[in-house]
């Protein structure tokens, strides 16, 4: 990982205490710890103040992760910090999102999964600790690689289950646990 813009560095420190603490930590997703060991992982901070300059960034972005080796770079994040912080507006975006990647030809080649501090899976209350498998510091998009994605499924035991798993330990750590992940910083979707 290269070092980030000065004024970017805090939100990647958010963002990489986040993916350690949680995503790693609780094993939500159990394919990040390979490409985070091995620094495949390429944080992007976007400065954008629209949708409209952050779909700008997403594509050139969609372009650099299917143009990069997938030795140096596996997997993008691309963290918003300035743009669609209202959950329903971010929610709507990715039709744009799902747009651009038809646009640039790469459905099938790339995907992108997405976090928000205020994500709420539809038919959950706002406060249910499930929601909290797809909070982030910050919105972000993750850009992912079909292949790898692939390949770490076929990987993993009952990948199918990880989705039910992950709400299952988030209702077992609770808010209070999730809140301690972070003593030393805001926990994603938690006031501050």
């Amino acid at each position: 990982m290269s070092a980030p813009a000065p004024e970017h560095a805090p939100v990647v420190a958010d963002t990489v205490r986040w993916l350690e603490r949680a995503v790693i930590g609780l094993n939500l997703c159990p394919f990040a710890k390979a490409v985070h060991v091995k620094q495949q992982i390429r944080y992007v901070v976007s400065d954008a103040r629209t949708p409209a300059a952050l779909l700008a960034d997403l594509r050139r972005e969609l372009e650099r992760l299917a143009d990069a080796d997938p030795e140096a770079i596996d997997t993008t994040l691309l963290i918003h910090p300035h743009v669609l912080t209202d959950f329903l507006d971010y929610n709507d975006f990715l039709d744009d999102v799902d747009a651009a990647v038809e646009d640039l030809e790469l459905d099938g080649t790339l995907q992108v999964a997405s976090f928000h501090p205020d994500y709420r899976f539809e038919g959950t209350a706002p406060d249910d600790i499930t929601n909290h498998t797809n909070r982030s510091p910050y919105p972000t998009l993750h850009l992912l690689r079909e292949e790898s994605v692939a390949r770490a499924v076929e990987a993993f035991p009952e990948a199918e289950r990880i989705y039910e798993t992950n709400m299952e330990t988030l209702r077992r750590l609770g808010l209070a646990g999730w809140r301690a992940l972070f003593a030393t910083g805001n926990a994603p979707g938690s006031p501050a």
